[in-house]
């Protein structure tokens, strides 16, 4: 074993060095880009990035290899701190899938965090003047949201990524419009103190405590007087902060498969949703933590103690209303057995518990969407500018509702699998991809680290994985069942608004049901896998901004 980590000790160079071969090779890219555009500032940039990169890659080599001081949750806090940062700037702020809507509410809960009004006597969320501009990138629309005139549609940062993208970026940090936003600022105080412009983004009807840490982090930037870059910036590292506090926490509880669901934390497309605005680090972060309070109550905990019932009850409660369908990971309470709770009593009092706080919650939040959905007559989907399908009729028509899901998987299944992977990153960019033979590498390096090792019991009867997978699928079709009722044309052969992504919350507990006596792992080891996972994770980055700059 020693000679093997030794051996390990030297080859985790070999990562650096491939890095290292690819940020010239990719320089190419950029130099086209600059020679195309002459914009020499990103020869900076991008050795700036390179420097990130290989400094990264030798800090978590050293780490897992040499010093080895770190337990595994504090080294899973600090990677992907390292690697959410750098996939942060990589993939700039509102870039991120739906990142526009949830930075709005963010700004709307920070609002009332400091005692102001939140929105104005239109119902228009109020921003500060300076942050206007990132909504509105061409400077098209008036100071209260509405059209100055003309067809030209705002431009909002980030939603589609390309060279222009960070041209202003980097124009916004060299001060070169910081006359303007010294302007709108003069203008705002000349009207009244307190003055505020409005916002033409909606926010996402939810609870706000999924907009806790990036309400927090702009406030925090507000106090300080940050500009609209700072104000971004600190509202995702909050989030990021909070993703890996909360991953601390999960692999500490989780009684086994620790390195597996370290691995999916680790993936291209989590990576880039931790690092931005949105909730869906709040739903990852609270089902995977779920997850591990149920495994170690079902394998290792003697018994159920009410904390550990207040505490599901609270995750669940939270969680639940961003996306009602996460729902279903309440049935991996019934891998607990009974006698833990002390009796059917007791066992009756905890189910009344969990589920009334995730019925109480889904009440208070969104229960006016439910009753709209569910008693709607008719349904009008509006970027189809089409008719939809009504809930009434999609119960009435259950063979449809399985061919719709049929033939979406059947031509979108590998589109979905590469999506929970790292595909179609940036705002559902098909070009912003990681490539297949990275996508393929990844996913046999989560089943390996999800198999036994020698000496590992393994936990799970066939009762127990035949039951969590049908918890996946049943997943897998309130998803496609709510897409289709909320966001399909009647016109459409397939389900529209299905994404890989929303696969990540459930994927550690799937991975988990790979371990089994029957296959056991030997000859490989956890470190090197994890460490391989990182290697890609950096060279996805660097590709990805490489991509961007050629995008002209």
């Amino acid at each position: 074993m020693e000679k093997k980590g030794n051996i390990l000790g030297h080859k985790w160079a070999a990562g650096p060095l491939a890095l290292l071969f690819f940020l010239l090779w990719h320089s190419l890219d950029l130099k086209a880009s600059v020679t195309e555009t002459g914009n020499t500032w990103l020869f900076g940039w991008y050795a700036g990035l390179g420097a990130l990169v290989i400094a990264a890659a030798v800090f978590l080599g050293y780490e897992l290899f040499i010093r080895r001081k770190m337990t595994l949750e504090a080294l899973f806090a600090v990677s992907v701190l390292c690697l959410g940062g750098i996939y942060s700037l990589v993939l700039p702020p509102l870039s991120a899938p739906d990142e526009v809507s949830h930075y709005i509410s963010a700004y709307e809960c920070s609002n009332r965090l400091m005692g102001l009004p939140s929105v104005n006597e239109k119902g228009l969320i109020q921003i500060r003047p300076e942050d206007a501009w990132l909504e509105d990138v061409a400077d098209v629309l008036a100071d209260d949201g509405s059209a100055e005139g003309g067809d030209e549609k705002p431009v909002i940062l980030g939603q589609s990524l390309t060279e222009e993208t960070y041209r202003r970026i980097h124009e916004e940090r060299s001060g070169e419009n910081e006359a303007v936003h010294r302007e709108n600022v003069q203008s705002s105080s000349s009207q009244g103190a307190g003055q505020m412009a409005s916002s033409y983004q909606f926010s996402v009807r939810t609870t706000p405590l999924a907009y806790g840490p990036q309400a927090f982090g702009f406030v925090l930037a507000r106090l300080l007087g940050l500009g609209s870059l700072g104000l971004l910036y600190l509202g995702r590292l909050f989030n990021l902060l909070f993703f890996a506090a909360a991953g601390f926490l999960t692999l500490r509880r989780l009684p086994f498969g620790k390195t597996a669901v370290f691995a999916v934390y680790l993936l291209p497309m989590n990576l880039h949703l931790v690092s931005s605005l949105s909730y869906d680090v709040l739903i990852t972060a609270f089902c995977g933590y779920f997850t591990a309070v149920c495994m170690d109550l079902a394998y290792k905990a003697d018994r159920v103690k009410w904390k550990d019932v207040v505490l599901l009850a609270f995750l669940l409660a939270v969680m639940g209303p961003c996306k009602m369908v996460y729902g279903v990971i309440a049935g991996l309470c019934l891998l607990i057995p009974v006698k833990k709770f002390g009796g059917w009593g007791r066992w009756t009092a905890s189910a009344a518990g969990v589920l009334g706080a995730f019925a109480a919650a889904m009440a208070a939040v969104n229960l006016g969407t439910v009753s709209m959905y569910t008693q709607a007559e008719d349904s009008y989907i509006a970027w189809a500018g089409e008719t939809g399908y009504t809930f009434t009729e999609l119960l009435h028509r259950p063979l449809h509702v399985l061919k719709m899901c049929y033939d979406t998987l059947a031509w979108k299944g590998t589109q979905l699998f590469e999506g929970m992977i790292g595909g179609s990153l940036g705002n559902q960019d098909p070009v912003l991809n990681t490539p297949t033979v990275i996508i393929l590498a990844l996913c046999t390096i989560l089943v390996v680290l999800a198999l036994k090792k020698p000496g590992e019991e393994v936990m799970f009867s066939t009762g127990n994985r035949l039951w969590i997978w049908f918890l996946a699928l049943l997943l897998l079709g309130a998803l496609m069942f709510s897409m289709l009722l909320a966001w399909t044309p009647r016109s459409a052969s397939m389900i529209e608004g299905v994404q890989g992504r929303y696969l990540l919350p459930f994927l550690p507990a799937v991975l988990l049901t790979f371990r089994s006596s029957r296959v056991v792992r030997t000859g490989s080891d956890d470190r090197g896998l994890l460490y391989a996972v990182m290697m890609m994770d950096l060279y996805v980055a660097v590709r990805i901004f490489a991509v961007v700059c050629l995008r002209l």
